[in-house]
């Protein structure tokens, strides 16, 4: 599973004008379950995104993670990061895994970010999503545990 990160200082996604998710300070998580994905490759993820020290301690530095500043998590699939772009103008997406294997691993995901103690709300799977955001820092970071 990959995901990437970003810090936000408020993040919302939107589903055919009503909104369906939102963070204040905390982490937008755009992720994508691979071919080969399962549970396990999700409970990972979890964990290395409630420990990321990507969040700014008393002396300005990253220092603390999403679990140490009590931030939202929103969690958004995101299919498209499996792009092969290595060769055309079309990228390719035959790594994502299949539709329903990847809504379970997304689904997956956001639970055991929950399992970390982490307030977490979501998108919708395979939904046209408009995702709004303001980056914090701008910090963004990319996490890939397949």
């Amino acid at each position: 599973m990959m995901a990437l990160l970003q810090r936000v200082a408020e993040a919302s996604v939107t589903v055919e004008g009503r909104t369906i998710g939102r963070t204040g300070p905390g982490l937008l998580v755009l992720a994508c379950a691979m071919r080969g994905d399962d549970e396990t490759t999700a409970e990972k993820l979890a964990g290395r995104i409630a420990r990321l020290r990507i969040f700014r301690d008393e002396a300005g530095k990253m220092n603390l993670s999403i679990s140490d500043t009590g931030g939202g998590v929103l969690v958004v699939s995101q299919f498209t990061l499996a792009a092969d772009t290595s060769s055309g103008n079309r990228p390719g997406f035959s790594a994502a895994a299949a539709p329903q294997d990847g809504q379970r691993l997304y689904e997956h995901l956001a639970q055991a970010l929950r399992g970390h103690g982490l307030p977490v709300e979501t998108g919708e799977f395979g939904a046209d999503m408009q995702v709004a955001l303001v980056n914090d820092g701008p910090v963004t970071i990319w996490l890939d545990v397949t």
